[in-house]
C-alpha cells in the first residue's frame, strides 16, 4: 500500500435549495472569468477600448460549448449511439455530466471570436494574441472539474501523488492511477506564465503568440494523452491508429498547422486595428493607422480617441454662418492696416476712400451725424420759405 496519494472527491454535486450546483461547471465558470479579466486587461494595457475582450467572450463561449461538446459526442459516438451505447441518446446533452472536447470548443469559439471581431472591425489576431495566456490559465482551472467527475486519469502507477478512483467510475480497490488530469493543469500553468513571458520579451503579433500557445498546449497534451486509459472513441478502449490515440494524432496534426504558420508570419507587420471601425471613421480615416504594437502604444489610443472626439466637436462648430462672422473682412482688413509704401496723407485719403466706398450708404444715413446734418439742412429751406421776402418774391415771380 502506497505512502500517500490523491483523494477523489466523494461527490461533485451540491445542492442550494433544488438547484444542483455542480463542481465540473463551476470550475470551468471560474476558468471563463479569470480568462476574459486577464484578457481584458491585456487588450487595455494594448490601448483597446474597456470592455471589448467582455462583450467578445459571449459569443465565443456559447459557441465554444457546442464546438467542445459536438467534438466530445463525435468521436465518443458509440457511448450515446449504437448496439452497444452505454448511455441513453439524450445525454448527449448533458454537458454538466462531463466531455468537453478542447479541440472542438477552440475550432468553434474561434468561430465566435471571428464574427464579434467582424462585426467591430477589429483584427482577429489581435484579439487571438491578447486571449491566448488567459485560454492556458482557463483550461488549468476547468481541468479541475474532471478530478470531481473521477474522469481524465491514467494508469496505474506506485508514486506517491497517485490517483484514488473509486470503483463506480472504474477504479480498483487498492490501486492508485496517474493524475493526469493534474498533469494537464500544471502544464496548461506553466505555459500560460510563459505566454506572457514571450508576449512582452518578442512582441508576438499577428496571431503569432496564440500560435505559440497552441504548440505548446498540444505538445503537453500529446504525452499527458499516452497516459490515459479511458476510452476515447470506444466504449471499452481507446479508438487508436498506429499506437497512438486519436487525441494524440489532433494534437501531431495541429502542433504541425501551428508551426507553419508561426513561421509563415514571422515578417508580417501590416496594421491590426484594435479600435472598432466606428472610432476610425469618426477620427475621419477608418483604414488609417491603429495602435496595435505592444503597452506603449495606450496612450497613442487614448489619445487618438481624444482627438477624434475633439474632431466630431469641432465639427459642429465650424459652420459657415460661425466661419464668416468670426473670420475678419480681408477689405476691412487692407483699410485698417497701414501700407508702408504710401505717405502718411495718401494713407487717410486711401483709407477716407475705402470707408466712403465699403460703408452702405444705408449705414451712413443711419448714423446720427447724418441725421443731424439731414435735419439742419430741412430746417434751414422750411425757415427760408416761412420770411416775407419769401413769400414776395414768390408773388412777383407769378
Amino acid at each position: 500500500m502506497p505512502l500517500a496519494s490523491i483523494p477523489s472527491p466523494s461527490q461533485g454535486v451540491w445542492y442550494l435549495g433544488f438547484v444542483p450546483i455542480r463542481a465540473y461547471a463551476l470550475c470551468i465558470v471560474l476558468g471563463v472569468i479569470f480568462a476574459v479579466w486577464l484578457s481584458e486587461r491585456r487588450w487595455r494595457a494594448r490601448g483597446g477600448q474597456k470592455g471589448t475582450i467582455i462583450d467578445i467572450s459571449v459569443p465565443a463561449v456559447i459557441f465554444g460549448l457546442i464546438g467542445g461538446r459536438l467534438y466530445h459526442v463525435i468521436t465518443d459516438w458509440q457511448t450515446y449511439f449504437g448496439a452497444r451505447a452505454i448511455k441513453p441518446a439524450y445525454k448527449a446533452l448533458f454537458i454538466w455530466e462531463g466531455g468537453l472536447g478542447i479541440w472542438g470548443a477552440i475550432a468553434l469559439g474561434g468561430v465566435g471570436v471571428w464574427l464579434a471581431c467582424r462585426k467591430r472591425g477589429l483584427s482577429l489576431s489581435a484579439v487571438a494574441d491578447t486571449v491566448a495566456p488567459g485560454i492556458a490559465f482557463a483550461q488549468a482551472i476547468g481541468r479541475w472539474g474532471n478530478w470531481f467527475n473521477q474522469e481524465l486519469y491514467g494508469g496505474p502507477t506506485t508514486l506517491p501523488w497517485g490517483l484514488e478512483i473509486d470503483q463506480m467510475h472504474g477504479g480498483e480497490p487498492g490501486v492508485l492511477y496517474h493524475p493526469t488530469f493534474l498533469y494537464e493543469s500544471i502544464w496548461d500553468l506553466l505555459l500560460g506564465f510563459a505566454l506572457l513571458w514571450a508576449g512582452k520579451r518578442f512582441a508576438l503579433h499577428h496571431g503569432r503568440l496564440f500560435a505559440l500557445y497552441v504548440a505548446g498546449y498540444t505538445l503537453g497534451r500529446f504525452w499527458i494523452e499516452g497516459l490515459r486509459i479511458d476510452p476515447v472513441g470506444g466504449v471499452d478502449h481507446a479508438v487508436t491508429f498506429l499506437s497512438l490515440r486519436l487525441n494524440q494524432w489532433t494534437s501531431i496534426v495541429v502542433f504541425i498547422g501551428a508551426l507553419i504558420y508561426f513561421w509563415a508570419t514571422r515578417n508580417k507587420d501590416s496594421e491590426e486595428f484594435i479600435l472598432p471601425a466606428v472610432d476610425r471613421a469618426a477620427a475621419g480615416d477608418p483604414d488609417g493607422p491603429d495602435p496595435a504594437h505592444g503597452a506603449d502604444q495606450a496612450d497613442q489610443a487614448d489619445s487618438a480617441d481624444g482627438a477624434a472626439a475633439a474632431s466630431v466637436v469641432g465639427d459642429t462648430d465650424d459652420t459657415p454662418e460661425a466661419v464668416t462672422t468670426d473670420s475678419p473682412d480681408p477689405e476691412v482688413v487692407k483699410a485698417d492696416s497701414p501700407d508702408p509704401e504710401v505717405a502718411p496723407s495718401e494713407s487717410a485719403s486711401v483709407q477716407e476712400a475705402s470707408a466712403d466706398v465699403s460703408e452702405p450708404a444705408d449705414v451712413r444715413a443711419e448714423s446720427p451725424a447724418a441725421d443731424e446734418e439731414s435735419a439742419g439742412d430741412d430746417g434751414a429751406v422750411a425757415a427760408q420759405k416761412e420770411t416775407p421776402e419769401a413769400v414776395q418774391q414768390e408773388k412777383n415771380s407769378r
